[in-house]
């Protein structure tokens, strides 16, 4: 079976990660969207919100399935007999980041990466963006599906108390 795993942190998810996720499932028998957890990280949202959304964007892929991670991916690669990391990118200076990465994973253990270009469409969309422009009162509706849109504007409210 090939199986690969889409990592991140999708704080929040946007249509950009969905689009990576179901090219990659296309491409593979199995996709693990894997969250990353890092307590050192101040995020909008908690691991577990991020996996819901993350459950709820995917429910029409067959072949995804959501989890969590902390510490290495290429750890959580060898523990789940996943050897392809899938890395969407937007553009050249995600290129030279996410290379020095695979080259770091693939000296770890036995892992390829996988880069598949973001969508035209997507090519500008970042997660820290979607908060940035929905923060300051910018309609970000397009660039993340309904219920996740729903989600940031009721987490901004609660934030402003």
């Amino acid at each position: 079976m090939r199986r690969a795993v889409c990592p991140g942190s999708f704080d929040p998810v946007t249509n950009g990660h969905i689009d990576i996720v179901r090219r990659a499932a296309s491409l593979f028998d199995e996709v693990v969207v894997a969250v990353g957890v890092n307590k050192s990280k101040n995020r909008m949202f908690s691991p577990e919100e991020r996996m819901a959304m993350l459950t709820e964007a995917c429910a029409d892929f067959d072949n995804v399935r959501v989890d969590g991670f902390k510490g290495l991916l290429t750890d959580y690669c060898a523990e789940h007999g996943i050897h392809a990391i899938v890395k969407g990118l937007r553009a050249v200076s995600d290129f030279d980041y996410e290379l020095q990465m695979a080259q770091m994973n693939s000296s770890l253990t036995e892992v390829e990466t996988v880069f598949v270009p973001t969508s035209p469409e997507y090519s500008f969309l970042a997660s820290s963006l979607v908060k940035e422009v929905a923060t300051f009162g910018g309609d970000v509706s397009t660039l993340v599906p309904d219920f996740v849109h729903a989600r940031l504007t009721a987490r901004i409210a609660e934030q402003r108390g």
